[in-house]
């Protein structure tokens, strides 16, 4: 076991996010997860409850517990609160965006067998949130590199490939341009390197990335990103699977982690039981996965799998008619 409680703090989100977070829920429970959920509210739901987007018992449970779930969560564009998702990876250094991008059979998308891995430094860049106007009509924003956390994040990556058995990274970057920032991210990258001689490294200019990404998406494996690059490039990379809801996300500490669906709340479709929960549902079997339930992570994701190839029991946005709820039970249905 990766923590000593058998408590996980649930933050259910914003919009579609307790929909598809009492599915998640129900499915886990049903295949044998029972943990004690630490029900905690943040963003949109706490401003109305408590009046600000983190309060501190958000905090305070998952300094208890070290490991959370997550639905979607409203960010204010352009005014408003700062996003709750940036304060929560910096307040407890959650400093490993992991998002892996694989196709699943029964999904209708232009590439098939798609299998790579974005990697995302998840607390400096320009997420730094280090921003002002200097005078009316002209606004400084610092991208913060540094060595350390750049050599941390490629540690992660490098370690993650030895450990699973992958065999290349491709460090992406704008060293062209930004020599100094972007030049100090690809040189921590590459002193990392050295240390893993038998996984095949390059570096990839991040423009030119996005657009292999999308015309011959097989050539990578993991993919290092800093962290403005790593949120652009991984929702790109989800695209190729078939959008957001299907994509699972984590953001790991050294001894905590927040699993999480990356896809927005969907506030069209709120309240209407029409919310796809596959996401936040693979991001749950990762969770069960770090936790060491392994077989209950392998069943969970056999169900989910098989509905998705029957075809039979999808929601709306990937081809279906059915509600969050009948999706749900079908999933339940499937498990072994």
């Amino acid at each position: 076991m990766r923590k000593t409680g058998n408590a996980v703090t649930l933050i259910p989100g914003d919009g579609i996010g307790l929909e598809i977070s009492d599915a998640v829920v129900k499915i886990l429970e049903a295949a044998g997860f029972r943990p004690e959920w630490e029900i905690a509210l943040a963003g949109e739901s706490a401003i109305r409850d408590k009046g600000v987007p983190l309060p501190a018992d958000v905090i305070e449970s998952i300094e208890r517990t070290r490991v959370g779930l997550k639905g979607p969560l409203k960010t204010p564009i352009a005014t408003g609160h700062k996003s709750v998702n940036v304060s929560l990876r910096q307040h407890f250094n959650l400093y490993a965006a992991y998002r892996p991008v694989q196709s699943l059979e029964g999904i209708d998308t232009k590439w098939k067998g798609i299998d790579l891995v974005v990697i995302r430094e998840n607390t400096e860049g320009l997420y730094s949130g280090i921003e002002h106007e200097v005078i009316p009509g002209v606004v400084e924003s610092l991208k913060v590199i540094t060595r350390s956390a750049s050599e941390r994040i490629a540690a992660f990556a490098f370690d993650y490939a030895r450990r699973t058995g992958r065999r290349k990274i491709t460090i992406v970057h704008k060293a062209n341009i930004m020599k100094l920032s972007d030049g100090l991210f690809l040189e921590c990258s590459r002193k990392v390197a050295a240390r893993y001689p038998e996984i095949e490294v390059n570096d990839s200019i991040v423009d030119n990335t996005c657009m292999q990404l999308v015309m011959k998406p097989e050539q990578f494996d993991i993919l290092l990103l800093e962290n403005l690059y790593g949120d652009i490039v991984s929702d790109l990379a989800a695209g190729l699977v078939g959008g957001l809801g299907l994509v699972p996300g984590v953001n790991y500490g050294d001894d905590c982690a927040l699993f999480e669906a990356v896809h927005g709340t969907a506030p069209d479709i709120a309240g209407k039981g029409l919310a796809n929960p596959i996401a936040l549902l693979r991001s749950a079997v990762l969770m069960l996965e770090y936790l060491e339930f392994g077989e209950i992570a392998v069943r969970v994701d056999k169900a989910m799998r098989k509905v998705v190839r029957e075809r039979k029991t999808l929601t709306p946005d990937i081809g279906g008619n059915a509600t969050t709820d009948e999706m749900c039970k079908a999933i339940i249905g499937s498990l072994e």
